[in-house]
């Protein structure tokens, strides 16, 4: 590596972060936990006190931890100048390329950083990001960078009084990136995205003066065209502080614009700002930057109820008919085709909206007295809300609303977002809740969470939460858990008995396994409100109930229900002592008197069990009442243990048999149960009590002695491993003089004797060795100190087995058993992890009453932890091991390699025995010394470029190595030793090498790969094994036993843990960037790179996956290994080799590296296309991946970044201020030498000669072309001979190679212009370079401005605009102009002088022919309905560069291709005009007049035979040739299409069609500049609304939705006049102005005439009315699938919403657009007008049809807008629901029940009781006459309106039953055997009942 990396993180990020992160780079920081925040850890610290002394306190809690003494911060301070000091020097060198990785994958253990230190290292980062021109990959890395020194916005680690950055230039680098270049073709790159990223970091950092300026800037840009594009970034850029300088603006914006990407951004923005801004003006922000606070939180009772509105829809809960929520915002983001979708960013609604209710609630309103109303009621002259909070009682309102959602009968895709809900919003409150409890909280005391707020909020989300626990997917199951948990903590009395009673129920079923597992996984969730009397008083006494019922759930036939069984095991155990406290176990005489409190802390009364427990379990009794029973209760261990332990055994003993080559029990699924087991086990013994341990060991004991299972050998061994770690003495004392016993005598009589060397079905015979074996692995594994009395008797055991095993599983497991005592002996570890302290453990006093003490937490400041430590005696023992058995056995491996030759199977299997144990005995040694600095032989350095000051170094850290003084003669041993085992491993590869032609030796090799393996990987720690300690550190660190993240106190278990993740980090440290000596040179390349290249596939993936793994902690060795693959693609080599070679080199570390270097990419580039010799099919597709895999490190910017020149002040400003930060003489080591070369040239020619040569296939001429485009650059010319076969290229015959070459021209020709108009190197790299006709022409008064544009241009102060992005909202001072060009042709750069004139050449019209006859072909693509924009682009490139050159010829040959209707040559024929008109933009007048004169008289000819097939080419045609220009460049084809008839009562729909496409798209493409000829058209329009054809109507649509779009411009002539009327007036954006008023008006008025004058059926659809009301439908529903939805609703509230049976288009579309208007967010000021005409339609028609398709609009409706509707409106509702209950028809009254309950539901609880007895009331008043009186149809109906009343409220209630409900059920049972549709009616509500009340069916049905 050739200098520092710039382009990824430094170890700065260690000694700030602490991030053990190997990934390289994220964009999210992926901390461990937030336990582990360095400012939020220790609760004692001041809030005055600094970030960096929060920091260094700290750190020594983790230094704490650790059993050896570690480095102190000045020495890490030392390093950190070290690193700042090589990134000065790479950064002066601008060597941005060679990355020096030793921050990428290492950390520095939370060492502190000075604030000024972190301060400067960001701006440095941040300005690195704006360097233009560089490999996207490099400025993410530092983007993570500025994210990593930067921290989480809830522990940002710089203020922003620390930090000051300038927005202007990030912006000025992400224009370029958000409106790019269309020619550069550059539209998958994701640079954009990174920058918002940088920008959502630092905004924090922007100056809050320049928010106006901010608003100045971005403002006038955004349109309706850019608003996707542009709203990121106002959300992005925009602090913090201040909000109240623009979100007037942001409202008013969010509720003009129907957009799912707006709303996912200001959702998001609202939700961060509420979480900011919760203290106020007292808080971070202070007084001037502080939100004030308003209505609710910081937002006004109209922000607020359009905040909840826009959440409630992403829920999309289904509300109505439809199944399937709306998703018009959706659809109108996907339909935005000129903007596009270039921005992503995953945001989270649901969080975003948990934020905003939990960070507004605060005692704002009087607190309401009524729980059972859903809406706020007056009290006292106030509305009072629910716990005085407007906010919780808006979540109450929304959660009631939603709650039959929750139940899994009702489930669907809505399920995962409520759930998720669900848990943000506790998440998010128990975080809020948390925080405000600590001393350094902002937020005034008046304005945090009460009490009242907590249980209020507890009580809305319980219900809901108790309906999802049984949710049938498992992410919503586990959403609701993480919810429950929460719940549980909070308010344990209110939660944990809804909770216990439902477990119990769950457990005691046997047929709802669902239900079981479901209940089980809840469980695990509380555990500790269960084990923690601190927390819930009444649960302890029900842990041992609870663990009896899930031990028949420890089933091998349900894996699942195993698995959630064992984890609520685990969960609970983990916080407990299994030992039996009851009164005979206590140490006292049950008669006698015990001292109570010493035992029990009571009275000294005597204890006596109170009645009435059994009959209620779970009621909280008194303290000690509880403690008795839990003490009693503890008598039952003893037997569960016992159970538990038994019931594991017996599903070993049903285990599917071992084998396969990984030796595992049976499939996955059972691995998984074992894993689950074994944890459980595990735990459970930690956690026993001497007495059941003993017990247990002897039951286990028994066990292994009297059975030998062959199908749990591995199973039983891990259990044995499990008491081993518990209590080791015991267990090796209790287990090895048997197992060895056992083992002698199977060896003897002939175990494992077979001869194997590889995976095999085992020996029946080999059984009980086997499993002797396996136990010893199990009781060897732990406890290095009890080892020890068992020396000699190990050594001979070790000995015998390998001597005796001869089989492959026999060796094998001896190769376990040695490496596990090795490692047990050497490494250290925490040992007694138990969830308290060992001292206390062991206390008399803690075991007579250790259930007060369960689930205790800790701090980590308050953890002792205990390590194993290797002593002096137990390293003797190790060195006794390696001089007695490993080194003898290197001895038998060197005899064997002497007589290679002559091997038979007998010294093959000796020779893997031997070489497996001692590969064993090194794996098992990972820390048993610490490497020396090594003699580097080949250090693979540039001495052009490289510094060896610069190269990258090893951390050296102190880790707890055992041996680190290389004077130690136990030091000189072991290292001696270890190199002897290196060069054994060489001498053996080398002679299996050379006869690696016979099969026999492939297991032998593939024992010399592992080896190899084991040298070069098993020192330290491996990436594997960290990451591996991260992902359980993390499952285990997460909140399972805490409320929140930022709860401060944890298990033990937990600390400890972190503390050996960070040993471990610092063992990792170790492992990477190593030095490579000669001998391990020789390992490296001589064999284990060829071993990379065998002819045997086994032998070739092991060799690779080593070798990757090799090169990632070795420094240099990829470049190392590369000659030998690209050697081994060279000539000469066989098919195997090269596949070999491949696979290596393609390889995507490998590939990166090699392609970031210029000789090994020309290298690479050159042997990939020399590959086309072999013809193996592997290989060609191997060749095929790797070239194209290879591209994306090949393009102009990667090179720009190898070798970076450019001068960079913001980058030299910034180092400045670093050198600051360093101490006099850091710097001195010298400078970088920039030796980049440019090899760019030559590398293009020698690609060039090979894809020129007559042999090479055409798919690598494919493949050269490409390798030449990315080897093109903007700031060098291309050589002319490879322009030259480029542009020869683009008439090949090939359709890829064709266009690859057409793209070359194109991008050649793109730099030629950029370098002859950029000025600078920022100009050319921000395509900031002006063209010479460009002009910046001020805009002075807007209206004026745009009459102007409608003036010819003539004279030269004339002026075309053609891109008008700007006006809408507000305008740019200035506008981009060009004027008319003269006739002197463009005077392009001399040095591509030769190149346009190669160019030039060939096209001629010879060229253009050929060209014809190719793009005319039939293609594959048949259903394409566009033009191919690459051909396109060609020929408007060719246009550009010469100026219409040769254009009759080109006409000549486009003339043809006109008077042909193939679709084919058409499209040939569109392609060809459209680039040259496209390109004739700078032509001069006589150019254009001539190619005008030409192009105009043909049109008619063009529309007139176009067909269906080729319309669309030439619609595309006008659409590409009129966009983003403007139209006084096109006028002649302007004024064509403005002169063309539209004929509407034609007889030809199609030939209408072609002339209003053509309307259509002009007016789409002019934008505002066709409003001046607008009116003709509306006005045609509208007096031809009633067209006979539907595709007619649908164009005449579609021209109405433009017309209206383009209207829509509130323009404001100044930013600071738009923020005005944003705060001042209520429709600023001029939404709600009606936009063909005068038009609709009169449709309006003629509508009930029209109706009058329908047509009878069957010519009913031909009736004026309904030919009108369908294109004024049509329009509706484009506009409301539209971004400017807001535009349709004027006109929308006055059209009739009629439906006519007889009519089916009509009545679909009509209703269509009712339920799509109803599901739209409405301003409050449409709302009540909505739901007035809503409701008017129902009251007033007379059709029940109309009633029937209203009522679900108006329920959607109604849901929606909720929070809107005043409560004169919601009487309107109900008093014509209940008119609807009495309609004539059942149906109408069927849905009107129905709608009814569902209002009632969710906001009118408080007229249940009205309800009630109006409906029992009517019920009792009618009686049913005979069937024959006249009057039984209207007293049927009446009673029918009163039962579905009675109904509908029962159905408001569906899971719950409420005091007022069993007095109805007598009601409906008087009225059960009534005839239909009364019984109908009951039955079903009845049926209902029961299904929405299953899960608490038991109790609920005795209610009633």
């Amino acid at each position: 590596m050739a200098a520092l990396d710039l382009t990824t993180s430094s170890l700065i990020t260690e000694l700030s972060a602490g991030d053990f992160s190997i990934h390289c780079v994220q964009m999210e920081e992926d901390d461990l936990d937030a336990l582990d925040s360095p400012a939020e850890e220790i609760s004692s610290l001041t809030p005055d006190q600094s970030s960096y002394e929060k920091q260094r306190a700290n750190l020594q809690i983790y230094l704490d931890a650790l059993p050896y003494e570690c480095e102190s911060v000045e020495e890490m301070q030392q390093q950190l100048e070290h690193i700042i000091a090589k990134l000065v020097i790479c950064a002066q060198s601008k060597n941005l390329v060679r990355p020096h990785n030793l921050g990428r994958n290492t950390s520095m253990m939370r060492y502190p950083m000075a604030t000024s230190t972190r301060a400067k290292l960001v701006r440095f980062y941040y300005e690195l990001c704006l360097l233009p021109g560089l490999d996207v990959r490099v400025i993410r890395s530092w983007a993570d960078m500025i994210s990593r020194l930067l921290g989480k916005n809830v522990k940002r680690r710089l203020e922003s009084k620390d930090l000051q950055l300038s927005w202007r230039p990030l912006w000025r680098v992400l224009y370029k990136e958000l409106f790019p270049k269309k020619r550069l073709g550059q539209t998958g790159r994701t640079l954009n995205n990174i920058l918002l990223y940088v920008a959502e970091n630092c905004r924090w950092y922007f100056p809050a003066s320049d928010i106006p300026d901010m608003l100045d800037t971005f403002l006038p840009m955004l349109t309706p065209d850019t608003a996707l594009t542009m709203i990121p970034v106002l959300t992005s850029f925009l602090p913090a502080t201040h909000p109240h300088l623009y979100l007037p603006l942001i409202f008013k914006l969010w509720e003009a614009f129907n957009s799912f990407s707006m709303d996912d951004r200001f959702l998001e923005m609202a939700g961060n700002l509420a979480e900011e801004h919760v203290a106020g003006k007292a808080g971070h922000f202070g007084k001037e930057g502080g939100a004030q606070w308003k209505d609710i939180g910081i937002w006004s009772e109209k922000e607020w109820t359009l905040l909840v509105s826009k959440g409630f829809e992403s829920m999309y809960v289904p509300v109505g008919k439809s199944r399937n929520p709306n998703m018009t915002s959706a659809h109108a983001d996907a339909s935005s085709v000129r903007q596009g979708s270039k921005i992503k960013k995953g945001i989270s609604r649901i969080n975003a909206l948990a934020k905003l209710f939990v960070y507004s609630m605060a005692l704002d309103s009087p607190v309401r007295g009524d729980s059972a109303s859903t809406t706020p009621a007056p009290q006292g002259g106030q509305t009072a809300y629910l716990a005085g909070s407007r906010a919780m009682d808006t979540l109450d309102r929304l959660i009631t609303s939603t709650e039959s959602f929750f139940h899994p009968s009702n489930s669907g895709p809505w399920t995962m977002l409520l759930t998720n809900f669900l848990q943000r919003l506790t998440t998010e409150f128990a975080d809020r809740w948390l925080e405000e409890q600590l001393p350094s909280c902002r937020t005034p005391v008046t304005h945090r969470l009460t009490t009242v707020i907590r249980r209020a909020f507890v009580t809305s989300l319980l219900t809901p939460a108790l309906l999802a626990m049984f949710s049938k997917d498992a992410l919503s199951l586990g959403m609701t858990q993480g919810a429950l948990r929460v719940l549980a903590q909070l308010e344990p009395t209110m939660v944990m008995p809804e909770l216990l009673e439902r477990a119990y129920g769950g457990l005691e079923v046997v047929n709802e396994t669902h239900r079981t597992t479901a209940v089980l996984k809840m469980l695990s969730g509380i555990s500790l409100p269960l084990v923690s009397e601190k927390q819930w008083r009444a649960g302890q006494k029900h842990l041992l109930p609870l663990l009896e019922l899930c031990i028949p759930g420890i089933d091998l036939n349900d894996p699942n229900k195993t698995i959630c069984a064992t984890s609520f095991i685990i969960s609970v155990i983990q916080h407990v002592k299994i030992g039996d406290i009851s009164m005979h176990h206590s140490g006292f005489a049950l008669s006698g008197d015990a001292p109570g409190e010493d035992l029990m802390e009571i009275d000294d009364e005597d204890i006596q069990l109170p009645d009435g427990v059994e009959m209620s379990p779970f009621v909280a009794l008194s303290r000690d009442e509880e403690r008795a029973l839990v003490r009693e209760s503890t008598s039952g261990f003893a037997d569960w243990v016992t159970s538990l332990f038994r019931r594991v055994l017996a599903l070993y003993e049903n285990l599917p048999e071992e084998g396969g080559q990984k030796k595992t029990t049976g499939g996955k699924t059972e691995e998984v149960v074992l894993k689950s087991i074994k944890s459980m086990v595990d735990v459970v013994c930690l956690h026993l009590s001497d007495q059941l341990f003993d017990l247990v060991l002897n039951l286990v004991y028994d066990y292994a002695t009297t059975n030998a299972k062959s199908n749990a050998v591995r199973a039983f061994g891990q259990l044995v491993a499990c008491l081993a770690r518990s209590k080791p003495q015991q267990t090796i004392d209790k287990f090895l003089p048997f197992c060895t016993l056992q083992i002698r005598e199977e060896l003897k009589h002939g175990a494992s004797s077979i001869r194997t060397t590889s995976s095999h079905e085992s020996v029946p015979s080999d059984t009980t060795l086997h499993w002797n074996m396996a136990i010893l692995r199990g009781c060897l594994g732990y406890g290095g100190p009890a080892l020890l009395r068992h020396k000699e008797t190990i050594i001979q055991l070790l000995t015998l087995l390998l001597e005796k095993t001869k089989s492959e599983r026999g060796y094998t497991g001896t190769g376990v058993l040695v490496s596990r005592v090795l490692h047990t002996l050497t490494t250290v570890y925490p040992i007694h992890n138990y969830f308290v302290h060992d001292d206390q453990w062991t206390d008399p006093e803690f075991n007579k009453l250790h259930s007060t003490h369960w689930g205790h937490l800790y701090e980590a400041k308050d953890v002792k932890i205990e390590w194993h430590v290797p002593s002096a005696d137990e390293i003797d023992f190790v060195l006794e091991i390696l001089d007695r058995v490993a080194s003898p056995t290197l001895d038998r491996i060197e005899v064997l390699l002497s007589s290679s030759g002559s091997w038979d199977s007998v010294a093959r299997n000796d020779f893997c025995r031997y070489l497996t144990f001692s590969k064993a005995v090194w794996n098992g040694m990972p820390t048993i010394y610490k490497e020396a600095p090594k003699e580097v032989v080949n250090t693979c350095a540039d001495p052009d470029v490289d510094v060896e000051g610069l190269l990258v170094e090893k951390l050296d850290v102190k880790a707890g190595l055992v041996l680190t003084d290389p004077q130690d003669p136990r030091y000189q041993r072991v290292v001696k030793l270890r190199t002897r085992f290196g060069n054994v491993i060489h001498l053996a590869a080398m002679t299996l090498r050379q006869s690696q032609g016979e099969e026999d030796h492939i297991d032998a090799v593939i024992t010399v790969v592992r080896a190899i393996d084991t040298f070069f990987l098993d020192y330290g720690v491996s990436r594997g094994d960290f990451t591996t300690l991260q992902k359980n550190f993390a499952s285990l660190a997460s909140v399972v036993n805490r409320m929140s993240a930022r709860q401060k106190d944890n298990t033990r278990v937990v600390w400890v843990k972190r503390a050996q993740l960070y040993h471990s980090g610092r063992l990792y440290m170790h492992a990477l960037y190593r030095r490579r000596s000669a001998l391990d040179d020789q390992l490296l390349r001589d064999d284990l790179a060829e071993l990379c290249l065998s002819p045997y596939t086994r032998v070739r993936r092991l060799a690779q996956s080593v070798l990757h793994n090799t090169c990632g902690y070795y420094v240099r060795s990829t470049r190392y290994i590369l000659p030998t693959m690209f050697n081994a693609l060279v000539r000469g080599n066989n098919a195997d080799r090269m596949k070999g070679a491949l696979y290596v080199l393609g390889n995507k570390g490998t590939a990166a590296y090699t392609m970031a270097d210029q000789v090994f990419q020309r290298q690479y580039l050159l042997a990939l296309l020399e590959c086309q010799r072999e013809e193996k099919p592997s290989v060609q597709k191997l060749v095929s991946t790797n070239s194209a895999d290879c591209l994306i490190h090949l393009n102009e910017e990667v090179v720009r970044t190898a070798a970076f020149s450019a001068d960079v002040a913001g980058v030299d400003t910034a180092l400045r201020d670093l050198k600051e930060e360093l101490e006099p003489g850091v710097l001195d080591n010298g400078e970088s030498r920039d030796g980049s070369r440019n090899m760019r040239k030559r590398q293009m020619n020698l690609v060039l000669d090979i894809a020129v040569r007559p042999t090479t296939h055409w798919r690598y001429v494919q493949m050269a072309i490409t390798f030449i485009l990315g080897c093109m650059r903007r700031d060098a010319p291309t050589p002319p001979d490879v322009v030259r076969f480029l542009i020869g290229h683009t008439i090949s015959v090939q359709p890829s190679i064709r266009l690859s070459a057409q793209q070359g021209i194109v991008r050649e020709s793109l730099f030629i212009k950029m370098r002859t108009y950029a000025k600078s190197d920022d100009e050319l790299w921000l395509c900031q370079w002006q063209n010479p006709l460009a002009r910046e022409v001020p805009i002075g008064d807007p209206s004026e401005f745009l009459k102007t544009l409608q003036n010819p241009v003539v004279g030269p102060s004339d002026f075309y605009v053609d891109k008008f992005e700007t006006g809408f909202l507000t305008w740019t001072s200035t506008i981009r102009a060009y004027v008319s060009p003269s006739e002197q042709p463009i005077a392009w750069g001399p040095s591509s002088a030769e190149s346009l004139a190669i160019i030039r050449e060939y096209t001629d019209k010879d060229y253009y022919t050929k060209l014809a006859v190719l793009w005319s072909q039939e293609t594959s693509d048949n259903a394409a309905s566009d033009l191919r924009s690459e051909n396109v682009l060609f020929i408007k490139t060719i246009a550009k560069m010469f100026e219409g050159a040769n254009l009759r010829d080109l006409l000549d040959v486009i003339e043809p291709l006109l008077a042909n209707t193939d679709k084919f040559h058409q499209t040939a024929a569109a392609e060809f005009l459209t680039g040259l008109l496209r390109g004739s933009k700078h032509w001069s007048k006589q150019r254009l007049d001539a190619l005008w004169s030409w192009v105009v008289p043909r049109l008619d000819h063009i529309l007139s035979q176009a067909r269906p097939d080729t319309v669309v080419y030439w619609n595309s045609f006008v659409q590409t040739v009129l966009e983003d220009r403007d139209p006084r460049r096109n006028q002649p084809l302007v004024d064509w299409i403005l002169s063309l008839h539209l004929d509407f009562q034609g007889d030809s729909a199609f030939a209408v069609s072609k002339s209003l496409n053509a309307v259509v798209v002009l007016t789409d493409t002019l934008g505002v500049r066709f409003n001046p000829m607008a009116e003709k058209y509306v006005s045609l329009l509208f007096e031809n609304a009633d067209s006979n054809y539907a595709e007619i109507r649908s164009l005449m649509a579609s021209a109405l939705y433009l017309l209206a779009r383009n209207r829509w411009r509130p323009s404001y002539p100044s930013t600071a006049a738009l923020l005005a009327a944003c705060r001042e007036t209520q429709d600023p954006l001029r939404t709600r102005e009606n936009i063909f008023g005068d038009r609709f008006q009169q449709v309006l008025q003629n509508l009930p005439k029209w109706k009058d004058q329908r047509f009878p059926p069957p010519r009913v659809s031909q009736s004026q009315y309904d030919k009108v009301g369908l294109t004024i439908l049509l329009w509706l529903w484009l506009s409301f699938h539209g971004s400017e939805a807001c535009l349709a609703f004027p006109s929308a509230m006055k059209h009739a919403m009629s439906e006519l049976n007889d009519n089916p288009d009509l009545q679909k579309y009509s209703s269509a657009v009712l339920q799509v208007m109803s599901g739209i967010y409405l301003s409050p000021a449409f709302a009540e007008t909505i739901l007035d005409i809503l409701v008017e339609a129902i009251h007033s028609s007379k059709s029940w049809r109309i009633r029937l398709h209203t009522l679900p609009a108006l329920v959607m409706f109604f849901h929606r807008n909720l929070l809107m509707i005043s409560p004169g409106g919601v009487s309107k509702v109900m008093d014509v629901l209940l008119e609807c209950l009495a309609d004539e028809n059942v149906e109408v009254r069927e849905m009107s029940s129905k709608t009814l309950s569902g209002i009632v539901r969710c906001s009118q609880r408080q007229t249940i009781v009205p309800l009630k007895l109006r409906f029992v009331s009517l019920a009792r008043s009618v009686k049913l006459p005979s069937r024959t009186t006249p009057t039984y149809g209207e007293a049927l109906r009446k009673l029918h309106s009163a039962i579905l009343g009675l109904c509908a409220l029962i159905g408001s209630f569906p899971y719950s039953v409420e005091s007022w409900m069993p007095p109805l059920t007598e009601v409906l049972a008087r009225h059960a055997t009534d005839p239909p549709p009364i019984s109908t009616t009951i039955r079903q509500c009845a049926s209902e009942f029961k299904k929405t009340h299953q899960d608490t069916w038991h109790k609920d049905q005795f209610s009633i």
